[in-house]
């Protein structure tokens, strides 16, 4: 069950205390009812669509007054299904392996004292829908279905991007992608709009990273269908799709 209950952060002064109450302000529709398959990054597979609706106090159109202007924009979010009352201060992150332990602050796991995504994507356009107030339509964006969202700021490019930046040990992508076997009477069953972006989410290999059984039957869900598939060695073969 997600959470849905305001978020608090907790100040402390001496002899006194207040809270700063945080509003969900939207949620994000996207193709991910489960976290199983979602990228590893926001921006990694650009043609993934998703659309932010606001919450009914923030439909407000004044609200995204001059948002058009930017191509980017930054969430601020809730990973609403890894709620927890304990944190750990190592994690063992899915690039290395899953068997690494590094510093939680080393990482952009879930599960962490607070817990708070932020993820980049691209602004295709705003729409103002009569009943839901402006909808905002993005791509690449790495979130669940249902997401609460905090806040959204737009990326500013001469302040944001840092080229010059040293990635530790996520230096870079994944090394290769899978080669994506999809026989065409399974395709057929994939609504046409949803092809690439299905299949780019399969080439970058949705397993957990420590996950290498070639007998193993896999399943994702992807919208309103279960995309079953097996891989073995750099070949992904997609066996069943499943409404």
């Amino acid at each position: 069950m997600r959470n849905n209950f305001p978020f608090y952060i907790l100040f402390r002064i001496p002899n006194s205390e207040f809270r700063i109450k945080m509003k969900i302000i939207a949620k994000i529709r996207t193709e991910f009812p489960t976290k199983f398959g979602i990228p590893r990054q926001s921006g990694i597979i650009d043609t993934l669509k998703g659309s932010i609706v606001f919450e009914p106090e923030y439909r407000k159109p004044e609200a995204v007054r001059g948002l058009e202007e930017f191509s980017h924009l930054w969430l601020l979010w809730e990973f609403s299904e890894a709620v927890r009352d304990t944190w750990s201060p190592t994690v063992r992150p899915p690039r290395l392996g899953g068997n690494t332990r590094m510093g939680v602050f080393a990482t952009r796991s879930p599960f962490r004292p607070n817990p708070i995504g932020l993820s980049c994507v691209r602004l295709e356009r705003i729409e103002m829908d009569p009943k839901l107030g402006p909808v905002l339509h993005v791509m690449g964006a790495d979130l669940m279905n249902g997401t609460p969202i905090y806040d959204i700021k737009p990326y500013i490019a001469y302040t944001d991007s840092h080229p010059e930046a040293v990635s530790g040990f996520a230096t870079k992508p994944a090394e290769y992608l899978l080669e994506v076997e999809f026989p065409e009477e399974l395709l057929q069953k994939v609504p046409e709009t949803q092809r690439n972006a299905l299949i780019a989410v399969l080439e970058h290999d949705p397993r957990p990273q420590y996950q290498d059984d070639p007998e193993r039957v896999y399943g994702m869900a992807f919208g309103d269908m279960e995309i079953k598939f097996k891989v073995r060695q750099t070949r992904l073969s997609v066996t069943e799709v499943e409404r």
